[in-house]
């Protein structure tokens, strides 16, 4: 497993990438085999939805080697649960989940504030593709600079779109809770923003 998830892309068995490009090993498909210890379908899967997951983790951390480590605990977390999976929703819902719980599992145990600023010069990897990056970069500081309440609710709930409801109930928090802590992220976002010179 530890193999699988630091495997780079040329790591990947090519016979594994023909397979897939001829479209005979679709999600629905690749859980079953998983379901059944196929670890090149759960390969598969982790290949379908590292991305989303790491930065869903990126997001709620503000740390890219603590994103790392949440992804990589979230998608172990997952082929030990895999049986549980019945498709009473999406795959991807369900790994979000896991991903959440990893999270905030690991913040729970490290009993200190994580210093959430240094994110933008980690993540700074990713190559500069349009014209207002420095903007995005700006509000990216922006939400990671939020208290953590607050963040987790507005990345869960208005970057990912997850209801009040869904996002309570991953967070372990009440839905008017959820509601108020999104309204305080909007609010000092706002503030940071102005500051900075932006029109809100």
């Amino acid at each position: 497993m530890e193999a699988l998830l630091t495997a780079s892309c040329s790591d990947y068995s090519p016979r594994m990438v023909a397979f897939e490009q001829r479209g005979l090993m679709h999600e629905a498909d690749c859980i079953a085999r998983a379901q059944q210890s196929d670890m090149q379908a759960f390969e598969s899967l982790y290949r379908m939805h590292v991305d989303k997951i790491y930065g869903l983790c990126l997001r709620m951390t503000g740390n890219v080697s603590e994103a790392e480590d949440c992804a990589q605990e979230a998608f172990i977390q997952a082929w030990n649960k895999l049986d549980r999976f019945r498709g009473d929703s999406a795959f991807a819902t369900w790994l979000h989940r896991i991903a959440v719980n990893a999270v905030l599992g690991r913040m729970r145990k490290s009993k200190r504030e994580h210093d959430r600023i240094q994110v933008a010069a980690d993540a700074s990897a990713a190559p500069a593709s349009i014209a207002d990056d420095g903007e995005l970069r700006d509000l990216s500081d922006a939400v990671d600079r939020l208290p953590e309440g607050a963040r987790h609710v507005f990345v869960l709930h208005a970057v990912y779109g997850y209801s009040h409801d869904e996002a309570s109930k991953m967070l372990g928090i009440a839905p008017g809770t959820s509601k108020a802590q999104l309204h305080r992220a909007r609010r000092l976002l706002a503030q940071q923003l102005e500051k900075q010179g932006f029109e809100v």
